[in-house]
């Protein structure tokens, strides 16, 4: 159990190297914090802090610097993260009123993200899983195309024009989209391909050549929805960090590109109290991003837990307002998708 004032003195390192990135001295804490004890009490805090494996000397200064163990007590004793400014509400609410299905709204948010955050921004679609059919619709396009739509309960729409060279009756195509949507209409999309291939095989008549050439390009579209998926923004902001990452930067850079690594990472993450998901340094399993932190939140639809939306960056990095923004930024995604609140 650390006393209170060397964990007091804790916290003032951990912000003041955040914000300065200098190694934090016992004279520096004693100016800039009203502790009432004298530097050689710090010192002799900073000495129980170091014994911890909480801070530690980068060098032959007498400046401390925080380590992997550090920021996680840092954040473990957090009593409230920093809320968004009016003006960060405003800006997201902007991005996200922009969007006009759920391609474009994940866009929008992982770009938001990035902005308020300084760092590399990532959201996570929904899983084939987690999805279900909430419409089907076949559009006539001319006399010899149509326009096949998948929309889900996620709010993501998938769409495909077919060739029917031998053209096609206007009936049997509502008649085909009503097959479909009573047969599939609230099924998980799981479920999809044995139901819509039962369907192409006891329909009969004119009818059935038509759903013989849908029933493939629906379960194609299925397929797409099937694909896991990470959208990325903000890399830059890595590169301009470069200095916080001891060695080359390049493996973290890789890392962050593989979609099967980060997918694996964010789905192993558990809330902590704050509501988000957190690994600091050594904490991350894939040992390329050893020198930075992962902060991540679920959003949701119709009050269930469908994907994720978070932040990476250095483990030097404002923890307060990353889990802050993280943390609102999903309950906004969550809310322009209809999901609960």
């Amino acid at each position: 159990m650390i006393p209170d004032r060397p964990l007091e003195v804790l916290k003032a390192i951990v912000r003041d190297y955040i914000a300065s990135k200098e190694p934090v001295g016992s004279k520096s804490l004693v100016e800039r914090h009203s502790f009432g004890v004298s530097a050689a009490t710090i010192r002799n805090d900073m000495a129980i802090l170091e014994e911890e494996e909480l801070i530690v000397a980068p060098h032959t200064s007498s400046g401390r610097v925080p380590t992997d163990k550090g920021y996680r007590m840092f954040v473990d004793q957090l009593s409230e993260v920093k809320p968004l400014s009016a003006a960060e509400k405003v800006a997201i609410e902007g991005f996200l009123s922009k969007s006009s299905d759920l391609d474009e709204t994940l866009s929008q948010t992982v770009r938001a993200l990035s902005q308020l955050t300084n760092q590399v921004a990532l959201v996570q679609y929904p899983s084939l899983g987690r999805a279900s059919v909430r419409h089907i619709e076949i559009i006539s396009i001319d006399d010899k195309r149509l326009l096949l739509m998948l929309i889900t309960d996620s709010g993501r729409i998938q769409q495909h024009v077919l060739d029917i060279p031998g053209g096609y009756e206007a009936g049997d195509v509502e008649k085909l989209r009503n097959m479909l949507n009573e047969s599939l209409t609230g099924k998980g999309l799981a479920e999809v391909s044995a139901i819509a291939k039962t369907i192409a095989q006891k329909s009969t008549g004119k009818i059935k050549p038509l759903a013989e050439r849908v029933t493939p390009e629906l379960l194609a579209l299925v397929d797409a929805n099937s694909q896991e998926k990470i959208l990325l923004a903000g890399t830059s902001n890595l590169a301009r960090r470069e200095d916080d990452f001891p060695g080359s930067i390049s493996p973290v850079l890789e890392a962050i590109e593989e979609q099967v690594v980060l997918l694996k990472l964010i789905s192993e993450m558990q809330a902590d109290q704050h509501g988000v998901s957190l690994l600091i340094g050594r904490e991350n399993s894939v040992d390329a991003l050893s020198s930075t932190s992962v902060v991540i939140s679920g959003y949701e639809n119709q009050g269930s837990e469908i994907a994720r939306v978070g932040v990476i960056g250095p483990t030097r990095m404002d923890y307060s307002s990353n889990i802050g923004a993280v943390r609102a930024v999903a309950r906004y995604l969550t809310k322009s998708l209809g999901g609960s609140q």
